[in-house]
């Protein structure tokens, strides 16, 4: 019994994370999931386009004169 907990105590994160990752990879959570990380992205992306645009327009233009 003592080695069960000793076992428990050492690796119950990981065995939580495990039985989470599970239970999202069967409900199809990730993909959810998956999708408004992306929106997050792209609202980030935005903003920063938006903010330095000047910047961004210079780096843009660095990158395809180096092809």
């Amino acid at each position: 019994m003592e080695n069960y907990k000793k076992f428990f105590s050492e690796y119950g994160g990981a065995i939580i994370g495990g039985l989470i990752a599970i239970i999202v990879l069967i409900t199809n959570f990730h993909k959810l999931v998956t999708g408004i990380v992306l929106i997050f992205i792209g609202i980030y992306v935005g903003n920063y386009i938006q903010k330095n645009k000047f910047d961004v327009k210079e780096k843009i233009k660095n990158f395809i004169d180096r092809w």
